[in-house]
């Protein structure tokens, strides 16, 4: 059983393999899955970690203001990463799920400080879309009802601010919720820019996956295609 353990919003696990680690991967996952990411996505995380990564995810509840909530993850990541110094490849490589890749995006670095992003079903609707009701009573209450960056403000953004020119973007191939491809066309206009798509068997969830049925029942309540998907998805992003 892999050692999650917990530091204020982040939540870390070392690596499980023998010798120096790979690096470390700096995770933000999606929508409400996100509040705990060491259950809601502990079987990716975990997979990396068996291949070297230090993993660290941050746990948080989505809001309207993403680029404050962009700017937070990122302190958290930074001080964190004061731990990595002097370790080869400390500079990290960022993973997100859905809205974590606009959070990741979004960050006050412009994407310097990593060594690449892995954007896992990028997903950048508006709040009318993704929060029908709440964007309902904003209206109604007069309380900010639309994102912040809004949808096209977060294009606009990424392409006039953001400079990681390494992103590798991940398409499932049943996510009706994914717009990897929009993003492609707008980093693809940057200048020097490296990003590529990738698409994958799977649906808007396939990175979520905590295998709680294995967990209660037993190996044999499992389903092993599943556990291949996530290594799949593991080995990828190490190979990348």
């Amino acid at each position: 059983m892999a050692a999650w353990r917990q530091d204020g919003p982040l939540w870390t696990l070392a690596p499980e393999r023998p010798g120096p680690p790979a690096g470390s991967v700096e995770f933000i996952g999606g929508s409400y899955l996100a509040a705990t990411p060491q259950i809601s996505y502990r079987r990716l995380l975990e997979s990396l970690a068996r291949r070297g990564w230090r993993v660290r995810a941050w746990s948080y509840v989505p809001g309207f203001d993403h680029q404050a909530q962009a700017n937070e993850a990122w302190r958290c990541f930074r001080a964190a990463r004061s731990q990595d110094e002097g370790v080869e490849g400390s500079r990290p490589i960022r993973l997100g799920h859905s809205l974590g890749c606009k959070l990741h995006l979004l960050a006050p670095d412009a994407g310097r400080g990593g060594r690449g992003l892995v954007a896992l079903s990028f997903n950048n609707f508006s709040a009318e879309r993704s929060v029908p009701l709440l964007a309902e009573m904003g209206q109604q209450f007069g309380f900010r009802s639309e994102f912040s960056p809004s949808p096209e403000q977060t294009l606009a953004q990424i392409a006039s601010d953001y400079r990681q020119p390494r992103n590798l973007l991940v398409r499932f191939r049943r996510d009706d919720l994914d717009q990897s491809r929009r993003l492609l066309g707008v980093l693809n206009r940057r200048e020097g820019d490296a990003s590529e798509l990738l698409e994958l068997p799977g649906d808007h969830l396939t990175p979520a996956s905590a295998g709680l049925r294995r967990n209660l029942l037993g190996d044999w309540a499992d389903d092993p295609a599943r556990q291949r998907q996530i290594d799949r998805l593991a080995e990828t992003i190490t190979a990348w």
